[in-house]
């Protein structure tokens, strides 16, 4: 069960990285807006609360991994 938790926070965390990331590829006129302080904010209380949901999401999945033993 605490391996699946982990599975799902950690590719809840590597999900917001990368998509934190993919804008760096747009236009710089764009990345102002993309990467602005309030945009910056939202993504921070999203690596804080994301985790949460996911596992709030995924619990079905979580707790049947605990059957096995």
């Amino acid at each position: 069960m605490k391996k699946r938790k982990l599975a799902v926070i950690t590719a809840t965390w590597a999900g917001l990285v990368v998509l934190y990331g993919a804008p760096s590829a747009l236009p710089e006129s764009w990345q102002y807006w993309v990467y602005s302080p309030a945009s910056a904010l939202l993504w921070l209380v999203a690596m804080v609360l994301g985790p949460g949901v996911a596992c709030a999401i995924m619990r079905a999945w979580i707790e049947r991994g605990s059957e096995r033993g």
